[in-house]
């Protein structure tokens, strides 16, 4: 259904760095505020209501027509339409300061937030998809040496240099994509060095990228080969050893595990919760990809998101509507591994989760950095309309990071991140399938290029 549209008059507080520019805004000047303006379609995502999106409330996009925003000092200090924004006086005073974009009658929404990925790899998983075109499957491929554990030799051996490149490569992708903010997860490391060293090159990637990163630790994604007849010693490991470390040096914000058949237990699930939730950290989980499991004593721990959830229960969608976790779907590794079964994204929406959407990039199951693309998933297999789709990507992603306050929603005062689409209807991103439907990207305020992003 289409969204409401809601008008929104244009604030004139705006920061004493936008009110009182030295010199005139010359081309290529990045200091100075930005207009964008002339946008047919302003995506604000805003709401009263101090939550995440749910039922109803997920498909309500707070769209102003002919909108405008103007951002100043990475913020955004300002949200209305263009005429309102023609006629504000400290606007027409200051033009000559001030960098416009005139967006020609385009789309414009919050930067994507894609709250699942797995960047920290050297090499694609070519055996795993040849093996799974012949019909095996996930399990049975990790079985043969395959899946998770067929990625660590390489990280274990690859410089922090090296690996560092490749997390960037990663978001700058993302970036000619819409994505603005990216949950990066270790994981193909298994050992305390090479789990710190996956965090380390998010650290530095990060660094040189101008989006927003939060790193996660996932040391529990697989038992190693070399712990395979001994698993709790290795949950041990995560927990005494990797956990304390990265809390000091505060190479991350949550603690993943990956709890599920063939993987870590709810048991072993909770002793990570519990270990990261002693060093200040933050956690979340991959649960219910491959079966169902009682997610009631994970929930008790305050867990930021459930992530897959291709098998959850009635009984558990219920309490998770009434919590604040958020069920993260990620229907690219559907796609990819070719299930024919997807996340039951309208059951959990109807029964009032909350939901977000993201890539899963990672090179064995889903190896893409395109939120669009899962978007378009969301809508023609998991039966999401393009607005509900479009609130999972931004402002439910925020929630599921916890970065609400800043993310998620063009409002004054939130950080400064937009994209731009080409196209004169919202319901245009899901509906093209392959890319080349972004037109630009701002980042902390700053127009980046997608030529040599």
């Amino acid at each position: 259904m289409k969204s409401k549209v809601r008008r929104v008059a244009a604030r004139k507080t705006s920061p004493r760095s936008a009110r009182r520019p030295e010199r005139k805004a010359a081309k290529g000047d990045r200091s100075a505020p930005l207009l964008l303006y002339n946008i047919h379609q302003l995506l604000t995502l805003r709401s009263a209501a101090s939550a995440p999106r749910r039922a109803r409330a997920l498909s309500e996009l707070a769209i102003i027509e002919g909108g405008a925003v103007v951002c100043a000092g990475g913020k955004i200090v300002s949200v209305g339409t263009t005429r309102d924004a023609r006629l504000d006086p400290w606007l027409k005073r200051n033009r000559k300061h001030i960098r416009e974009i005139d967006c020609r009658g385009r789309v414009v929404l919050p930067g994507f937030v894609d709250s699942h990925t797995h960047p920290v790899f050297t090499e694609p998983r070519l055996v795993d998809f040849e093996k799974r075109i012949a019909g095996a499957s996930y399990e049975e491929i990790a079985a043969a040496g395959g899946g998770i554990r067929s990625s660590v030799e390489g990280v274990r051996k690859a410089t922090k240099a090296t690996l560092t490149q490749r997390v960037l490569s990663a978001f700058r992708e993302m970036t000619a994509q819409g994505t603005t903010t990216v949950e990066a997860k270790s994981g193909y490391g298994l050992t305390t060095e090479a789990e710190l060293k996956s965090l380390g090159a998010i650290r530095e990637a990060a660094k040189q990228w101008p989006g927003t990163v939060v790193a996660t630790l996932l040391g529990a994604h697989a038992v190693p080969r070399e712990y395979l007849d001994r698993s709790q010693k290795y949950v041990e490991i995560v927990c005494k050893e990797m956990i304390p470390l990265v809390a000091r040096q505060k190479l991350a914000t949550f603690v993943d595990v990956f709890c599920d058949r063939g993987a870590f237990s709810v048991e072993d699930a909770e002793q990570v919760f519990r270990a990261a939730t002693e060093h200040g950290l933050q956690v979340r989980a991959h649960i219910c990809q491959l079966t169902s499991c009682d997610l009631s004593s994970l929930l008790a721990l305050g867990p930021a998101s459930f992530d897959h959830m291709d098998y959850v229960s009635e009984q558990d969608m219920s309490e998770l509507s009434q919590s604040s976790t958020i069920a993260t779907l990620v229907p690219g590794a559907n796609y990819f591994l070719g299930t024919g079964r997807y996340p039951p994204a309208r059951k959990l929406i109807d029964s009032g989760v909350a939901v977000s959407l993201a890539t899963d990039f990672n090179p064995g199951t889903s190896p893409t950095t395109s939120m669009p693309f899962i978007l378009s998933l969301a809508c023609t297999q998991m039966k999401m309309s393009a607005a509900e789709a479009i609130s999972a990507a931004t402002i439910n992603g925020a929630w599921a990071l916890r970065l609400q306050e800043r993310k998620g929603s063009i409002e004054a005062g939130k950080d400064a991140d937009l994209a731009i689409f080409n196209g004169t209807d919202y319901r245009e991103i899901p509906y093209w399938i392959s890319g080349g439907h972004l037109s630009s990207v701002i980042l902390g305020g700053q127009q980046v290029s997608l030529s040599d992003r």
